[in-house]
């Protein structure tokens, strides 16, 4: 099970909501089949649907 704080702490060097997308892309596209959303990402502008698009990042639904 993919979790979003340890996408977090393996890559700290990103320094925004919109860096974080691609990231999860990557990481669903190695097979991950689940995720959880275990912390609010700690970006400035993260916004209020934070949690709608992560999960759209993650089933793919981003492009």
């Amino acid at each position: 099970m993919l979790k979003l704080s340890d996408i977090l702490v393996a890559n700290q060097d990103i320094e925004s909501f919109e860096e974080l997308l691609p990231l999860v892309q990557e990481v669903a596209r190695t097979g991950e089949r689940f995720f959880r959303m275990d912390v609010k990402p700690p970006y400035p502008d993260t916004p209020e649907n934070w949690e709608d698009r992560l999960e759209a990042a993650f089933s793919g639904l981003l492009r």
